[in-house]
């Protein structure tokens, strides 16, 4: 016998600054229950009632970063997460709909509660640092937007978090 099960949907939004860097936010430890501590995130949650995709992921997108200017390029992908969020009758699983942005004029951060860092990282370094916590299949659409021909190499610095530019990128 099989039982259904259920799902919350949450919104993501991977946001590219004119750059081409990629923002990723650091988890505060045990904020989520998450076993390792802290981990690197994309802007996002959950959706409220009332709202569309795209309000909820302003919305998001403004709580964690403090950012109101936020452009929707396009939906990206939809996944399901390996993530369960605890109910009263038990758990329900997590289904992200992961949004391309772009942030343009002012990219100041103010973190919210949930995060103790930022950083704007090369999408190489940002697919690196995503793979540990998100779906493979999301991660993957991902990196095929960035794919570059095997010859040519990635040169210079790949991070931007405020702590490593502090330290000289260590």
């Amino acid at each position: 016998m099989h039982s259904e099960d259920s799902f919350h949907l949450g919104v993501k939004a991977l946001i590219h600054n004119l750059e081409g860097r990629l923002l990723l936010l650091q988890s505060k430890p045990k904020k989520f229950k998450k076993e390792g501590g802290s981990y690197w995130d994309i802007p996002g949650g959950r959706i409220q009632k009332n709202e569309s995709l795209e309000e909820a992921l302003k919305r998001e997108v403004y709580e964690e970063t403090g950012l109101q200017n936020i452009t929707l390029v396009s939906p990206f992908k939809m996944a399901l997460s390996n993530i369960r969020i605890p109910t009263q009758n038990g758990d329900v699983g997590l289904i992200f709909a992961t949004y391309l942005c772009e942030v343009i004029g002012d990219s100041s951060i103010q973190l919210s509660d949930e995060h103790i860092d930022f950083g704007w990282f090369d999408p190489y370094k940002a697919i690196e640092l995503l793979a540990a916590n998100y779906p493979a299949e999301l991660v993957d659409k991902f990196a095929e937007l960035h794919r570059e021909p095997v010859e040519k190499k990635v040169t210079g610095s790949n991070c931007c978090s405020t702590a490593q530019a502090l330290s000289g990128g260590r």
